[in-house]
């Protein structure tokens, strides 16, 4: 008797294995790993870019939301912030941050206090967001909400403007500089893809779709223009060079409203906005809006099954060669023996100027982007390296002081607000020679303003899109970049996505803690499940010159191919499980 109880228990264990009810069976992935695939601007930069020190940019964005949110700062051009009850748009108080320090033309007595920059006070918003601070609730101020007087809606613009009102520009929109008004746009979707239930949010974000969706459809298919006026929904030109790139925008801004309110008139816009920008036949990357081409393209091809060329998008970021905007791109270079490899900004003006916050930005899309399609995982984790390394120039106690600007006036900075940029070959005549010079171009803006206003907090509230993103490993140069954090508004669900790239000629061993809950651990690259069950301390290696992208899994997840695309639980893991 006892042996037919061990023969049933048995039988009834193997049952259960079999149907998978309760013990998943094992899935081993059965195609080859990912070709990788190349961009020449990064092939051309250093595996291990010298002298390296990599910096903490989770502290530096915690550091720089401190001193700059501190209305109790005392002193020269201090505090940084002010607030001001104009009630544009919405009632009620908003705040303003100096674009650079000592800006003599912003400030609490300047206009009522209303001159001040969308730019960089969401930049700075979203990047305090991806460290973990809650802006919507700090020190009783609701700073997410503060956004909403951005848009334009008195005026009858009807879109986030760099300013709250006309009376108070005092560069960029407008009808005057078209990437401002998109970019600005992009910046504010990204709050609400962070802050979802925001009070207003969701009707704004609607009435911009609208408007760009209006704008597309005026623009039918041409868009070589210098700005776009929202009011009165007709392009211009003027002195300012045409700029395509901001169909890209138009891309990110209309696919995320197609994903968040389900009309397809939004999808149909966007497509067409990608399309024109992929219809060119030479780079115009203006600013910063390019690299979202390649962002959406991936994208979209991924969720959607379009054949968007992600490579001619990524090509026209880094390689230099736009027409509108000479020179403009990433830069690749040795200055004075530093590896300035993957700052962005002019690859030409005086041999090379890159921008903090183009530098920073430049990681939002490229990053989120690589979830879409991994075969681009060694070439972002390798640029990535380069410009994280490279950045740190931009801040005046990390570059000596022999190689800055203003070296006796960097005290007000606190480490936490850089220079505007990096220059190769000043104009500035008492530093001729001296190569690179961390400095900016604040004292060219107008009048009277001081030397410190080369000290950007505009560019440096960007500094979070590293924060929130760069991690050091247990091996030195070995980052891990989290390529979920800035993927916003997805069509499906996500598991925490981390890029490893070793730039070393031997293979590397890493070791993270996944912590205490059970988990599968797939490398989209390689198409492997390193480990089911694991927890804790995990180790893994990664050959030389190669990059691994995990995506973390809940253990006894149930895989299934659909699509051409792997899911665990119904959540694509890899959006290119094909040949």
């Amino acid at each position: 008797m006892k042996m037919i109880f061990r023969y049933l228990n048995i039988l009834s264990f193997v049952i259960l294995l079999c149907s998978g009810s309760a013990y998943p069976q094992r899935f081993e992935p059965k195609l080859a790993a990912v070709k990788q695939k190349t961009i020449s601007r990064v092939e051309a930069m250093p595996n291990e870019p010298k002298p390296y020190k990599m910096k903490d940019w989770k502290q530096t964005t915690i550091e720089y939301d401190k001193y700059v949110y501190d209305f109790t700062q005392k002193g020269d051009y201090l505090p940084l912030i002010w607030t001001e009850n104009s009630g544009r748009n919405y009632k009620g108080k908003t705040f303003g941050l100096y674009t650079a320090i000592g800006d003599v033309r912003e400030g609490p007595k300047k206009n009522n206090g209303e001159n001040h920059e969308a730019l960089g006070a969401m930049g700075s918003i979203i990047g305090a967001t991806l460290v973990g601070i809650d802006k919507s609730k700090q020190d009783g101020h609701n700073y997410v909400s503060m956004m909403r007087n951005y848009f334009n809606k008195d005026n009858g613009w009807n879109i986030i403007m760099n300013f709250t009102n006309e009376g108070a520009h005092i560069g960029g929109g407008y009808g005057n500089d078209y990437w401002y008004d998109v970019y600005n746009n992009v910046l504010f979707y990204a709050i609400g893809n962070y802050y979802p239930k925001e009070k207003d949010y969701s009707e704004i974000m609607h009435t911009i779709a609208d408007q760009f969706y209006k704008s597309d459809s005026v623009l039918a298919g041409n868009y070589s223009y210098s700005f776009f006026d929202f009011k009165n929904m007709k392009p211009g030109k003027n002195t300012i060079p045409a700029q395509e790139d901001v169909a890209a925008g138009y891309a990110f801004i209309l696919y995320a409203a197609y994903l968040k309110y389900g009309d397809n008139k939004y999808l149909k816009a966007a497509k067409n906005a990608l399309s024109v920008l992929e219809g060119q036949k030479e780079s115009r990357f203006y600013e910063a809006l390019m690299p979202f081409g390649a962002y959406i393209a991936a994208k979209m091809n991924a969720e959607l099954g379009t054949k968007y060329d992600i490579q001619k998008f990524l090509d026209w970021t880094f390689d230099g060669k736009a027409t509108n905007r000479e020179g403009w791109g990433v830069i690749v270079g040795n200055w004075g023996g530093y590896d300035v490899s993957g700052i962005a900004g002019s690859t030409t003006d005086r041999g090379g100027y890159g921008f903090a916050m183009n530098t920073f930005d430049l990681a939002w899309p490229l990053t989120a982007m690589v979830r879409y399609d991994q075969g681009y995982a060694r070439a972002v984790g390798k640029w990535i390296l380069n410009a994280s390394n490279a950045a740190r120039l931009f801040y005046p106690s990390d570059i000596p002081d022999n190689l800055q600007a203003l070296p006796t006036l960097k005290a007000i900075t606190k480490n936490v607000i850089a220079y505007e940029g990096l220059i190769n070959h000043t104009d500035i005549p008492k530093f001729k020679g001296v190569t690179p010079l961390a400095q900016g171009d604040g004292p060219l803006w107008a009048e009277g303003m001081p030397q410190e206003t080369m000290f950007s907090l505009y560019g440096s509230g960007h500094v979070g899109f590293y924060g929130g993103l760069i991690s050091t490993t247990n091996v030195e140069q070995i980052l891990q970049v989290n390529c979920k954090a800035t993927d916003m508004f997805r069509k499906y669900e996500a598991y925490p996505s981390l890029l490893y790239y070793n730039p070393y000629k031997i293979t590397k061993k890493l070791s993270i803690n996944l912590g205490k809950k059970k988990v599968d651990v797939y490398d989209a690259v390689n198409r492997k499940i390193l480990k089911s069950g694991a927890s804790g301390n995990f180790s893994f290696e990664i050959m030389s010159d190669a990059a691994r992208l995990l995506v973390i899994v809940p253990a006894g997840s149930k895989y299934t191919i659909a699509g051409g695309k792997l899911m665990a639980n119904g959540i694509p893991i890899d959006f290119r499980y094909t040949n």
